[in-house]
């Protein structure tokens, strides 16, 4: 990318520099110097432009190339090189313009395919050593420290362990894992230190599985068509036909000459890449990073949306919803008493609870005698009291009293519950959801208004919890527990509709989804690198609604270049009939079409202003 960038600014600089060197030769009455300086100038651009007509004609491809090239080849074999500088300075400008908005985006883009460790801890001989991922063998014994990346797949050595299979499945809260259980490669230990036995090579594994699967998307996605290009073949031969026709009546190839040049296609050259390059930037000032001109005219067509559940519709992370407690303890006892006990523990739901408790602006306890058994609970001694926190079935082993089956009552399937007991007695239950996003339904509003028929709910949560955020938004469709691969097939089956199709997620699990889908679209400021690597467009702030703003910024983006297009078009077509008459020589044709080049970019230019949502 960086490569042809430097060679279209070096085209663009050729160009400008023959103009200018022989303008100025033409001025001090160097006529034969002044031709071959705009010769110059124009010959590096037609070089460049026939190695890449004939690579799309190989590709089967027709592009505006071809009038480009036929009116700067025709200028300068009849003797107008002045006329094919100013087309070549026009070509090669409208191709800096382009190359410089997509690699302008992708500049800010730096997230990589990094998330696992390149080394991990190994025992051998009784000591740790940290040895490079790729060396690790099926039998070999891992310690994986709170907080780690998992390198490998692998089965639990140790008795109990909290992993955080957000990256994988979607689900928000951390998996209770015991002995022998399966531990899959790229999910995070959300607890203590713990043993692994390596069961494949990390090449076998299955976050390398999910990257395989990112690239074989990629690999089988069709190549975005332009918009420019859609109107390339008709334009095409409408000029070869006027021009042909003016030289047949008129017997003046200068006339012919005269047509091509008038007929090079600059408002779809420069148009369209200005607009794309003004809705790009317009996007970023929204902090949505769009990477490409292509993208953001795919994203103003879509028609179908598929969204990830978890940091996506919801905002990825655990927050009290209930507090029921038993006659005589009040919710904010309950809370204060819990989150005092948890201050002791690294648990993701106890910082989700001392949190809660703070934001309460409740008085935490210092805990002493804490005892804490990974993945199920905490017990300890607070103010005097014996507290007890914890899954329900640990705190009942721990506290004989009272059920916590009973206190949850009527609480959503979805809802994560922590019991509490207090001196042998379970006095409460605190419930947790992953809940909606504030802006979820406004959002799927003007996505409905902005032409999205669709909408479609794809998660690797677990049927209550994905049935719990549909029933709170108007969705066409929901799909629970659904892996890398069943999202990937789920984007196949609606591309089949014959309808673009956008997929929304944030997750290493939603990559390859991201990939296959005509427009991905990944919540980058909280979702993994591979999410914002494969994705066609990032949203860099962990906002959903900057989603609907995106669409609403590449309809308008879109429109405008229409328009300018149009426009453009209907005034070229008007100089050409003018040319193909013997009223505009080459030169004025050139400076002419410069003219209605200016109106078009000033158009084109709108895009930078605000989008309305619908």
């Amino acid at each position: 990318m960086a490569g042809l960038s430097k060679l279209k600014l070096a085209l663009l600089l050729s160009t400008l520099a023959g103009l200018a060197a022989g303008t100025a030769a033409y001025w001090f009455g160097r006529d034969g110097l002044a031709f071959w300086l705009w010769t110059a100038g124009t010959v590096p651009v037609i070089a460049a432009l026939l190695a890449e007509i004939v690579t799309k004609l190989g590709k089967g491809e027709v592009g505006l190339d071809i009038v480009a090239g036929l009116s700067m080849t025709a200028a300068l074999a009849f003797g107008e090189p002045l006329a094919g500088n100013v087309v070549g300075l026009m070509y090669a400008g409208g191709q800096f313009l382009e190359s410089f908005a997509e690699g302008r985006a992708r500049r800010e883009m730096t997230a990589l395919l990094g998330r696992v460790a390149r080394t991990s801890l190994r025992y051998r001989d009784h000591t740790l050593e940290e040895v490079e991922i790729e060396r690790l063998e099926p039998g070999d014994r891992l310690l994986i420290r709170q907080g780690e990346v998992i390198p490998a797949d692998g089965h639990l050595a140790s008795r109990v362990s909290a992993i955080d299979l957000s990256a994988l499945t979607g689900e928000s809260l951390p998996a209770r894992k015991l002995q022998n259980d399966f531990i899959p490669s790229g999910s995070t230990n959300a607890g203590d230190a713990f043993d692994l036995t390596v069961i494949r090579r990390t090449a076998e594994s299955t976050y390398a599985g999910i990257i395989r699967l990112v690239e074989e998307a990629q690999h089988s996605r069709a190549p975005m068509v332009r918009l420019a290009d859609r109107y390339a073949i008709w334009f095409l031969a409408l000029t070869i036909i006027i021009a042909g026709a003016a030289w047949w009546i008129s017997g003046d190839r200068i006339r012919a000459l005269a047509v091509l040049v008038v007929a090079t296609p600059c408002p779809l050259i420069l148009a369209v890449p200005v607009a794309v390059m003004a809705g790009l930037s317009r996007a970023a000032s929204l902090g949505v990073l769009i990477k490409n001109g292509g993208a953001l005219e795919a994203l103003a067509r879509i028609r179908t949306a598929i969204i990830d559940k978890t940091g996506t519709l919801t905002y990825g992370r655990a927050r009290i919803t209930d507090i029921r407690s038993s006659e005589g303890h009040s919710a904010d006892d309950i809370l204060r008493l819990a989150a005092s006990l948890d201050l002791a523990s690294h648990h993701v739901m106890a910082e989700t609870l001392v949190g809660a408790a703070r934001e309460r602006s409740l008085v935490l306890s210092t805990p002493t005698d804490v005892e804490e058994t990974a993945g199920s609970g905490v017990s300890g001694q607070v103010e005097g009291k014996g507290i007890v926190v914890g899954g329900s079935r640990y705190v009942m082993s721990m506290a004989p009293k009272g059920d916590p089956y009973v206190l949850r009552g009527d609480l959503p399937e979805g809802a994560a519950i922590v019991a509490v007991a207090v001196d042998g007695e379970i006095v409460g239950v605190i419930a947790l959801t992953d809940e909606l996003r504030e802006d979820a339904e406004s959002v799927l509003r003007h996505l409905r208004a902005a032409g999205v028929s669709r909408i479609v709910l794809a998660s690797g949560d677990g049927v209550p919890a994905v049935d719990h955020i549909a029933a709170m938004v108007h969705l066409d469709e929901a799909h629970a527990n659904l892996s890398p691969a069943d999202k990937v097939a789920l984007v196949h089956k609606e591309s089949a509709r014959k309808r673009p199709v956008m997929m929304v997620g944030d997750g290493v699990n939603d990559a390859p989804a991201l990939a296959a889908a005509d427009i991905g679209v990944a919540m980058g400021a909280r979702g993994s690198a591979a999410s914002s690597e494969t994705a066609d467009i990032v949203l860099l702030v962990d906002r959903l609604d900057r989603l609907a703003q995106a669409v609403a910024v590449a309809q308008r983006a879109r429109k405008i270049a229409l328009q300018s297009v149009v426009a453009g078009l209907g005034m070229s077509l008007a100089a050409m009939l003018v040319a193909a008459a013997g009223y505009l020589p080459p030169v004025q044709g050139a400076l002419t079409q410069e003219a209605i080049d200016v109106a078009v970019i000033l158009n084109a230019l709108r895009a930078l202003r605000p989008a309305k949502l619908s």
